[in-house]
């Protein structure tokens, strides 16, 4: 078989990459048009699909950051006392509930392995009335406990699944060696299991911002009042069931609402590469 030729192999090379950057200004092309266009009139946004600018209206800014009934500040807020609630539940919690998988022994532990996988299928529209009918009971609507709540009691099982496969990975040989000290199983899991469980404790980190962020449905569900709304919901508020949206001062704060999930995935990429690849998940 011939070998390709050094010239072969450069045009073959130039040719993926001019596929790959077309495909990636695909892939960010609405994100970019999402902050030409507000910066933009809106009587001129729908006219233009293109990404130049003739004009730079900031104004779209002053106006959506006080738009509605408090400033878009209340909003960021509430988004970050929920995502803070949940990344600080889903840590402790899936973290306990992985060593107990991973190196305890119990009574109907494959079984209740099984079932707690068997969860990530299960869709959540299946399970938020009856969780409705009891935060109801409980006095819990239009706060941000059932958002938070249900968390500590290790609810998200990817996360778990995650951490398992990672504790799995750690050799028992240390806990044996901290066991000759007189070390216990609660010693174990906090100066010797948790300590090298970084990797996976950063990738549930920044999935539990990007998700809990991003989270409409249940945030609609349970906050009601327009003083817990959060970044989501504020969003939405934007949009004029008449069709007189401000869609430039939506835009706007959308690239705002947008910042800190650039911000988190940009300085935790690396954690989220090593956390992903540890754990066997591809």
């Amino acid at each position: 078989m011939k070998q390709s030729t050094p010239v072969g192999k450069a045009v073959k090379s130039s040719l993926k990459h001019i596929v790959l950057v077309a495909a990636s200004f695909a892939m960010i092309y609405p994100l970019l048009w999402m902050l030409v266009s507000s910066l933009r009139p809106n009587e001129v946004i729908f006219r233009e699909s293109g990404l130049l600018l003739t004009t730079l209206e900031f104004e779209n800014y002053i106006s959506g950051w006080n738009a509605l009934s408090h400033p878009f500040s209340h909003f960021l807020t509430n988004s970050a006392i929920v995502v803070f609630g949940s990344i600080l539940a889903n840590l402790v919690a899936c973290s306990m509930a992985a060593y107990a998988f991973a190196r305890l022994d119990f009574k109907f532990k494959v079984p209740m392995f099984a079932m707690m996988l068997l969860t990530i299928m299960l869709p959540v529209h299946v399970v938020i009335i009856p969780q409705y009918i009891l935060f109801s009971n409980f006095g819990w609507i239009n706060t941000f406990l059932p958002l938070i709540v249900p968390k500590i009691l290790a609810t998200d099982a990817f996360f778990i699944f995650l951490m398992v496969q990672f504790v799995r990975g750690i050799p028992k040989d240390l806990d044996e060696a901290a066991r000759i000290d007189g070390a216990g199983h609660i010693r174990i899991f906090l100066q010797v299991v948790l300590p090298l469980m970084v990797p996976a404790l950063a990738t549930t980190t920044i999935f539990t911002f990007m998700w809990t962020w991003n989270d409409l449905f249940s945030q609609l569900i349970f906050l009601t009042s327009p003083d817990m709304y959060t970044v989501p919901l504020a969003l939405a508020a934007f949009i004029d069931s008449t069709g007189q949206s401000n869609w430039g001062a939506m835009f706007a704060m959308s690239i705002v609402s947008v910042i800190p999930l650039f911000l988190i995935f940009l300085f935790g990429q690396r954690y989220l590469i090593k956390g992903m690849a540890t754990t066997g998940i591809k």
